[in-house]
């Protein structure tokens, strides 16, 4: 037999069936962090917990383009009414492309322009909702700017409800990949409406007229990262000539969220940049991080033994001539929470008691808390209790405690 003949046939064989069968393959674990990524500034967070467990330029503040729309979309979420319209201005009919085409003096169903701002990015549906929900677009924007700051961003200021590229008193219309993925985090698990804006984000196809009937318009969801990837929940791509390519977007699987932000992901001509950058950054989460349980187990061997604390004033029930004495504390039946985190990961705990209590002291009081750290920052903690009741020394403590011994003396 020729065996190089033989072999040959065989890697033939198995090319053309690689062509035809699907092979699932398991993400590999891996210990490095995703390098090579195209964007300026990436961030990859846990959505239950708002870590970030992958930055990159993290917290340099840049243009964000069209991904400003997720907070456009969220408040106006938030604050019309069902049913509500909106009548169409000069300024939001002179938006300039990607735009729906209203014309001054239309009126519209909010409810309908909230597709066309997501799914096609229209730069004069984002105009039409700002300035029928808050009477202008200035308005509108300080909307934008308090929530910002509720949900936690420090670096973002908006300035317009589209994200086109604009600058004045405070700065430019900016973000950085950090906040712009906690605003994401916001709007699909924190907000009231979070269902509403999956359910927006999520339609693939959308009809609708103007109040009067006279004209009608489809959407499409621009977003390929939804048939990407399986479990792609939402997301927001986002272009000017100052932002370059910008996306943000959320995944789900086995019951891990992932979010990824993008910023300055290339310029014309690296279209596709974004989706290689989203695809890496998941791929890093779901291969590395698993959701583990936290609690007092990891706390070293005896520590919560040795948690004594001294009262001061107190009645020593085992020497009633002494003032003062100690109370021990424990973390009875402590609340345990899950973290997503590495293997090589480890958590740390940080016992924080005061120098000496007053008495009089109850069984069960919060005399203290377990911090749980995890690279130097808080990510839980658990109550101290006292174990037993220390009452305050005084003199009545001393004749109660004599007295029985007064008595067999007698």
């Amino acid at each position: 037999m020729n065996w190089k003949k033989y072999m040959a046939g065989i890697a033939g064989m198995l090319f053309l069936l690689t062509g035809i069968i699907r092979i699932p393959v398991q993400a590999e674990e891996t210990s490095g962090e995703p390098e090579n990524l195209y964007a300026r500034s990436a961030v990859l967070m846990d959505a239950d917990s708002g870590r970030v467990l992958f930055g990159k330029e993290e917290q340099v503040v840049r243009p964000m383009a069209s991904t400003t729309k997720i907070m456009t979309c969220i408040l106006a979420l938030e604050e019309m009414e069902e049913g509500e319209t909106g009548t169409v201005s000069a300024n939001a009919a002179g938006q300039p492309k990607v735009r729906l085409g209203v014309k001054e003096g239309e009126e519209y169903r909010l409810e309908d322009l909230l597709y066309a701002l997501m799914l096609e990015s229209y730069n004069d549906s984002a105009v039409v909702i700002a300035e029928s929900l808050s009477g202008s677009v200035e308005e509108f924007a300080d909307q934008m700017n308090e929530k910002a700051r509720e949900i936690g961003c420090r670096d973002t200021h908006f300035i317009t409800p589209n994200g086109l590229d604009a600058e004045d008193a405070e700065g430019v219309h900016a973000t950085t990949a950090e906040d712009l993925a906690l605003i994401l985090r916001y709007c699909i698990r924190e907000s009231p409406e979070k269902e509403a804006f999956l359910a927006v984000t999520q339609t693939r196809d959308y009809t609708f007229t103007d109040v009067s009937g006279k004209r009608s318009f489809s959407c499409q969801n621009h977003n390929a990262f939804l048939d990407m990837m399986e479990g792609a929940l939402t997301g927001k791509t986002g272009f000017t000539a100052d932002a370059g390519y910008c996306y943000v977007g959320a995944l789900s699987q086995d019951d891990r969220t992932f979010i990824v932000a993008l910023l300055g992901c290339g310029w014309p001509g690296h279209k596709n940049y974004k989706w290689e950058d989203t695809r890496k950054l998941m791929e890093y989460g779901l291969a590395n991080y698993a959701y583990r349980k936290i609690g007092t187990d990891d706390m070293k061997a005896g520590q919560e033994d040795s948690l004594k604390i001294p009262v001061e004033n107190g009645a020593d029930p085992e020497d009633p001539y002494k003032r003062g004495t100690v109370v021990r504390a424990s973390a009875k039946d402590p609340e345990s929470f899950r973290l997503l985190m590495r293997k090589d990961e480890k958590v740390e705990c940080r016992t924080e008691i005061p120098d000496a209590l007053a008495a009089p002291v109850k069984r069960g009081d919060q005399v203290g808390k377990i911090c749980f750290l995890l690279d130097g920052k808080e990510v839980g903690s658990c109550k101290l209790t006292a174990r037993e009741s220390v009452e305050a020394y005084d003199l009545g403590t001393v004749y109660h405690a004599l007295f029985p011994e007064f008595l067999l003396g007698q």
